[in-house]
């Protein structure tokens, strides 16, 4: 991912999230980039440009000694 797609999808998940500290980073070698929330790695962003479609899929684990 280019820097402007992590300019963007971070404006995007502060936008939606109303929460400043919510930040993407890009991943090295990678066409990928992390979430965190603060210094707290959340998730997993991919981009998918298949069939001229370009999309971005964000994946979020959540381990069940989390929902406490």
């Amino acid at each position: 991912m280019n820097p402007d797609e992590i300019a963007k999808l971070t404006k995007f998940f502060r936008n939606k999230f109303q929460g400043s500290n919510i930040s993407v980073r890009k991943r090295p070698q990678k066409d990928s980039a992390e979430v965190y929330l603060g210094e707290e790695f959340i998730g997993v962003i991919f981009r998918d440009d298949e069939d001229g479609d370009l999309s971005y899929n964000f994946s979020m684990a959540i381990l069940d000694i989390d929902l406490d």
